[in-house]
């Protein structure tokens, strides 16, 4: 295992939507791995290190609200780059999750495209500070970009907040996407249990 690192994460919306849902938007029960660890990239990511989600700790109760959003109808393509929003923008209802509050343990590897000047502890020592800075690539957000995610790093040794949420079964959650086959590319999940309010994806079996 790589270098890790722990960071708050809160908002008070996040939408991280069910694939099987195919009209209206409605969220998992929590943070999914893949948009956890798109949180972190937002703050740092390298071609050199790859981030992996240990723990995913739930702060809060698991609370539901209906909102509202507008979206578009079209996709860009090749042969049409742009979207005429005006023409394309549709109100669609979403079943969002509310006042959420995550931490999560995440750790990077190097990767095939690290180089000599790649060492771990460059990279550790770059997002700590970035993290320390509010830093970011992009805006990192919970699901969706208009629900933005504030993040925070919990420094080693910080005692970290305990969850009242138990044990709960939630299910079949997505994993991440598989890009080997840019052509077909591939969802995978995997059975998510809380326990003591702890998502824990060290011991967790993937399937496609």
């Amino acid at each position: 295992m790589g270098y890790g690192i722990t960071v708050r994460v809160r908002g008070e919306y996040a939408l991280f939507t069910r694939p099987e849902m195919k009209v209206e938007r409605v969220s998992y029960e929590v943070i999914t791995p893949s948009a956890a660890r798109g949180i972190i990239e937002a703050v740092y990511w390298k071609p050199a290190i790859r981030w992996v989600i240990d723990k995913i700790h739930v702060l809060n109760e698991i609370e539901f609200t209906n909102v509202r959003r507008n979206e578009v109808s079209d996709k860009a393509s090749v042969g049409k780059p742009y979207i005429i929003v005006t023409e394309a923008r549709q109100q669609r209802a979403a079943m969002v999750l509310r006042n959420v509050d995550y931490i999560i343990e995440a750790h990077f590897e190097l990767t095939q495209k690290a180089g000599p000047e790649d060492t771990e502890a460059k990279h550790y020592n770059m997002v700590l500070r970035r993290l320390r800075e509010g830093q970011h690539f992009h805006a990192p957000c919970l699901g969706t970009r208009e629900f933005g995610a504030q993040v925070e790093l919990i420094e080693e040794g910080q005692p970290l907040p305990k969850s009242n949420l138990g044990d709960r079964d939630l299910g079949w959650m997505l994993y991440d996407l598989d890009f080997s086959n840019p052509r077909d590319i591939q969802p995978k999940f995997f059975k998510a249990e809380l326990r003591e309010g702890v998502l824990d994806l060290t011991r967790v079996e993937v399937r496609r």
